[in-house]
């Protein structure tokens, strides 16, 4: 169920490319220079080491193919284990994928 014609975007942290999503870059850029999510990059951890020091530079950029390809590869394996879909009130589908392996999460650390 890919959009080929759908630009998507990167998020990079110093340089770094940690997340993708198929927001647009508008929609991408208000979600991830939210409150919520630099809270969530703050308590993540990727190999032993927080993904956000509160400090280093969020950028966003336009996805790269590999990159894109990542994004519909970690999708398509949540299609296989869940049914559910998850639409905001537009009926537009916003994912998120980490492009870094992020350690396992405690509950009650991310926001939202």
């Amino acid at each position: 169920m890919r959009d080929e014609g759908h630009a998507m975007v990167t998020l990079e942290i110093a340089g770094k490319a940690v997340a993708v999503t198929n927001a647009d870059q508008e929609q991408a850029q208000e979600l991830f220079l939210s409150e919520s999510f630099k809270d969530d990059l703050k308590s993540f951890k990727s190999e032993g080491r927080f993904l956000w020091d509160g400090s280093a530079a969020l950028t966003t950029r336009p996805a790269s193919e590999d990159e894109i390809d990542a994004f519909y590869e970690v999708l398509d394996e949540e299609d296989e284990d869940e049914v559910e879909d998850d639409e905001d009130s537009d009926g537009i589908n916003i994912d998120v994928v980490f492009l870094v392996s992020i350690d396992e999460i405690d509950d009650g650390t991310t926001s939202g």
